[in-house]
């Protein structure tokens, strides 16, 4: 349904067809929030949600390219980048990145779309920069390898866009498969695929509040996160097991409980795999629930209407557990629910939260999706 309707677009637009479509999926994280820069242990999944690019070569060095959501367009040289604001820097980014890492780049016209929520922690950055890292790598050649087209999709939003995210969002929009989680060690960038208990939805519940003043916060929880683990005398807080961090001393109770969230944290996610390698989806529901409670109380980047919506979810005795999932301070929460009841499930979580909080929740019952992928060739 998307490829014929961005088709058709590029063929409006550009009065020819495409020769490519490519997309890349957005992600929800189901356990092991803020970890990721802690070297440590995270376990997101792709969502049937994403960006898709129709693309056609072109036999110069310009990229042309139209949103169709925004319904604007853009266009610069490949031989000739700067920075400026929008959009668009998130494509110029991945293209100054290939480059840098030496690939050579040929131009196309494109035109992109997604559905994926923008600003709710869903990673629609990371998916529009795994998008257009697969569009130049199949209109120029470049052999896919995941794990390195995600670590330049990272160096573009952090160098480019200016925007300090960890490797965990573009990796999980680059090398996700269907059906699994994505169990991944944040330091080696090692991975496997976790396949999800059978019969289970992962439920997203949008609070329809936007983050505010986060990037202060979250420099402010990082500075922390590295001033326990110098204290500790590790290289990060990845190599403290709970055992050792429970016998510590030397932190300020601030950086302590900081930092009890890391550990215990990696501990969960690391059980949280063994829990769905054995299928055991009530372990697996108990550790969202721990996660929350950390976040709220140790790491403090919840918010008034996480807690609720998170009530609102682990009150439902078809929940086996719920977290708020993302940096904090507003966005989403995840749920785990039987698949048969996730209908109901949803339903009834958005009516205790409008009745709790006065706002209306959006709701999205998921499939864990494939990673980046070339959706049709000519």
């Amino acid at each position: 349904m998307k490829t014929q309707m961005i088709e058709k677009s590029f063929f409006s637009y550009f009065n020819a067809k495409p020769k490519f479509i490519v997309r890349a999926p957005g992600r929800v994280n189901l356990i092991g929030e803020h970890t990721d820069y802690n070297d440590g242990f995270v376990l997101p999944m792709a969502i049937d949600r994403a960006v898709w690019i129709a693309l056609a070569p072109r036999t110069d060095s310009t990229v042309r390219i139209r949103s169709l959501d925004l319904e604007v367009e853009a266009a610069f040289d490949l031989h000739s980048l700067s920075k400026d604001n929008g959009w668009v820097e998130y494509i110029k980014g991945v293209a100054y990145q290939l480059q840098k890492a030496g690939y050579e780049l040929k131009g196309f016209d494109a035109v992109m779309t997604g559905d994926i929520p923008r600003g709710a922690g869903l990673s629609s950055s990371a998916a529009v920069e795994l998008a257009t890292a697969l569009a130049f790598a199949t209109i120029s050649g470049i052999t896919w390898n995941a794990a390195q087209m995600a670590k330049i999709s990272q160096k573009a939003e952090n160098e480019w866009v200016g925007v300090n995210c960890g490797i965990m969002d573009q990796m999980a929009s680059a090398a996700s498969k269907a059906g699994c989680a994505l169990f991944l060690d944040c330091r080696t960038l090692e991975f496997q695929h976790a396949p999800l208990p059978q019969n289970i939805s992962v439920v997203i519940l949008d609070t329809s509040t936007r983050r505010g003043l986060v990037d202060s916060a979250y420099n402010e929880r990082r500075n922390q996160c590295e001033e326990a683990a110098r204290k500790l005398g590790v290289k990060a807080l990845r190599d403290v097991s709970v055992e050792e961090f429970e016998k510590s001393s030397g932190l300020s109770d601030l950086v302590k409980k900081r930092a009890r969230h890391i550990v215990t944290e990696n501990a969960r996610v690391l059980e949280a795999a063994q829990a769905m390698k054995a299928e055991n989806i009530i372990r697996l529901g108990q550790l969202f629930n721990a996660s929350h409670a950390s976040l709220r109380d140790d790491f403090e980047v919840s918010s008034e209407a996480l807690n609720q919506i998170v009530e609102c979810a682990q009150e439902q005795p078809t929940c086996y557990g719920a977290r708020m999932t993302g940096a904090g301070f507003g966005g989403c929460a995840v749920a785990l629910v039987a698949e048969e009841n996730a209908q109901k499930f949803a339903q009834a979580v958005s009516a205790a939260y409008k009745q709790r909080s006065g706002l209306d929740a959006a709701v999205y019952i998921c499939k864990a999706s494939e990673g980046a992928s070339l959706v049709k060739y000519e």
